[in-house]
């Protein structure tokens, strides 16, 4: 009985001191495991019982595996860290200023192809609309349009790449070069679809500037006084009636009377009726013709293409007026179909007669004389054959501007004419004189006219020169023009057109301004052939800008014109 208790007493130690040998292997390796913890004698009161569950496999073991990686893992992200170091240093260096001039130029560069892109958006679309505008075009015209597309396309890809390979001093004058080329083609592009737009901008400004010129037309209106002031022959305003000898007599009639020549316009259809006779008469017997021939000769010309026979209105020019030029004068000359006959079949007779037979009657000329003044008569002759010709179509007075002008061109290139074919003839024949029979050849002349010197002597002598503006004979006819027709602004621009062609006008007249009077009769042929050429000039200068206007007038606007002069006298 003894014995049996001290067994039961011996296996119970033995079972004991097996527990206690695990539970003392699994403290240890959990201190060795987590040496950081704080209270690892946690596990060391485990019951008895408990003790063959606790000696079951460790799950510690494996949970502490993926810490002890991750700590192994960091090694590379710190090398990773310290190795990228040095590249940071290298790059965030302070930008320089050759970086910036190179960023500013790519600014640049990023603008002007904005700008192209937008030119060839611009250009895009307004082709499209030219598309749509015209559904119609044709299969030809599409295929034009493609290609000046393509061949665009490819000049600008030849056009960058020389841009690529310019060195950078030169890219900016290079690039400037290429947007301007590229400019011109694009106008050049959208002329050839819309041919029309160019035309209808130039008319819109040139609306615009018709209308300024209109405004100012208005606001500086000529005056009387200013259009009297305003003439070739305005020095002579302040003469005397017995001064000025205003008539409508040929040169040998004029003498009869004991008057001077005086410049006569028009005789019915006729201008510059006795041009004929005074060729041979100015030449020899320049006093017996008043000291303003040509003075008013230029104003009758240019009053004659726009006023006509009438004349402008009285308050705008000078005192006595030409017969046959102004209305207050018109009246008191009847033409007379005979006259007029004469005038244009036979220049060479009546009052037109060159004195061939008193020449031979007063000189008592030799042989070699004779036959020089029969050359002077032969030279004659053919002078009337061409003013014959320069004679309006079955004695019809021209009724429009256009018409007077070409009549008074005929007329001017005639007298022109006979003064060259005239003056190898009468240049020699006047050479061959003596003395003495100069001086009866000047006795054939006015017997009575009166003196030169004294009518020059009472001019002021602030007025003797021609080469003041002449706004009674530019401004005046271009206001009244105006007022009458009442032009559109189409036809503005043309009577602007017509106002600088007159200025012009005046000035070549003004170029060959008289002046003064020769003292030879060589010389004083010189002077006529001169100032002849001056007027035909004018004329021509005036010609194309006359006939464009009035060809731009309605009916109504050109039977305005038409009676202008007229009207002006009607109402004087």
């Amino acid at each position: 009985m003894t014995q049996r208790p001290a067994r039961l007493a011996l296996m119970a130690g033995l079972v004991a001191g097996l527990a206690a040998i695990p539970l003392a292997g699994h403290a240890q390796q959990k201190k060795q495991a987590a040496p950081a913890q704080a209270a690892p004698a946690r596990a060391a009161p485990a019951a008895p019982h408990q003790a063959p569950h606790i000696a079951a496999p460790h799950p510690v073991q494996r949970m502490a595996v993926p810490h002890m990686q991750m700590n192994r893992a960091a090694t590379p992200h710190l090398q990773f860290r310290r190795a990228a170091t040095p590249q940071p240093h290298r790059t965030v260096a302070a930008p320089t200023q050759h970086f910036q001039v190179n960023r500013s130029v790519q600014r640049h560069e990023r603008a002007v192809q904005h700008q192209e892109r937008a030119a060839r958006r611009h250009e895009h679309a307004v082709q499209r609309q030219a598309q749509h505008a015209s559904p119609k075009l044709n299969a030809a015209q599409t295929q034009t349009t493609r290609a000046q597309q393509r061949a665009e396309r490819l000049q600008r890809r030849r056009e960058d790449r020389a841009l690529r390979n310019t060195p950078k001093s030169q890219r900016a004058a290079k690039r400037e070069e290429i947007r301007r080329a590229r400019e011109q083609r694009a106008q050049q592009r959208q002329q050839q679809a819309h041919p029309n737009a160019a035309l209808t901008t130039n008319a819109t400004q040139g609306n615009k500037q018709t209308r300024t010129q209109r405004a100012t037309r208005q606001a500086n209106r000529v005056t009387p006084q200013a259009a009297r002031a305003g003439r070739f022959a305005a020095r002579f305003a302040s003469l005397s009636h017995a001064q000025r000898h205003r008539h409508h007599y040929a040169a040998w009639r004029a003498w009869r009377h004991g008057l001077r020549a005086a410049f006569v316009a028009w005789y019915g259809p006729v201008f510059w009726p006795y041009a004929y006779s005074d060729i041979f008469d100015y030449t020899f017997w320049p006093y017996g013709y008043e000291e303003g021939y040509w003075d008013f000769a230029y104003d009758d010309f240019i009053d004659s293409l726009f006023w006509g026979e009438a004349g402008p209105p009285a308050e705008y020019v000078y005192g006595d007026a030409a017969p046959g030029s102004y209305a207050q004068s018109a009246p008191s000359v009847r033409v007379r179909q005979a006259m007029v006959a004469q005038l244009c079949q036979q220049p060479g007779t009546g009052v037109t007669a060159w004195p061939f037979t008193q020449i031979e009657q007063k000189l008592d000329l030799t042989a070699d004389q004779k036959n020089l003044l029969e050359g002077v008569r032969e030279a004659a002759k053919d002078a009337a054959a061409t003013f014959k010709a320069s004679c309006p179509a079955n004695d019809a007075f021209p009724l429009t501007p256009p018409g007077r002008l070409q009549a008074m061109t005929a007329r001017l290139q005639a007298t022109l004419q006979a003064v060259e074919t005239v003056k190898p003839a009468l240049d020699k024949f006047y050479s061959s004189l003596s003395d003495e029979q100069k001086e009866r050849f000047n006795e054939l002349g006015p017997k009575h006219p009166a003196n030169n010197v004294e009518t020059t002597a009472a001019l002021p002598a602030d007025s003797k020169s021609c080469s003041e503006p002449k706004p009674g004979l530019t401004n005046l006819p271009i206001e009244r023009i105006g007022d009458a027709v009442n032009p559109n602004d189409a036809q503005d621009a043309k009577l602007t057109a017509l106002q600088d062609a007159t200025d012009k006008a005046v000035s070549i007249l003004q170029a060959a301004c008289p002046e003064e009077t020769p003292v030879t009769p060589p010389g004083r042929l010189d002077a006529m052939e001169t100032r002849l050429k001056a007027m035909i000039q004018a004329a021509n200068t005036v010609k194309p800008a006359l006939v464009d206007f009035y060809a731009s007038l309605s009916s109504e606007q050109k039977a305005r014109f038409n009676e202008i002069g007229k009207e002006v006298a009607s109402k004087s």
